[in-house]
């Protein structure tokens, strides 16, 4: 039986279902250098072969500065 895509089986549905971790999201932006503010997080990501789940995550969160990786886990915290 072949492995079947979450996409084809649940629709978009089951790709959102996919749950971010903080040190998923870490992996995605090691090497970037901070400060950086928030679409630079996310080319930085997306450059890195982010997931959907992480992108959609990474989309939510605030236009802001972001000045150490622990300002990005303390969003992290508020938005999960």
């Amino acid at each position: 039986m072949a492995t079947q895509d979450p996409a084809e089986k649940g629709g978009q549905a089951a790709l959102r279902s996919q749950k971010v971790s903080a040190a998923q999201i870490q992996v995605y932006l090691k090497g970037i250098d901070y400060p950086v503010n928030k679409q630079q997080l996310i080319d930085h990501a997306k450059s890195r072969g982010a997931p959907e789940n992480v992108m959609a995550f990474m989309d939510r969160m605030p236009e802001r500065e972001y000045k150490y990786p622990t300002d990005v886990q303390e969003e992290f915290g508020k938005m999960k």
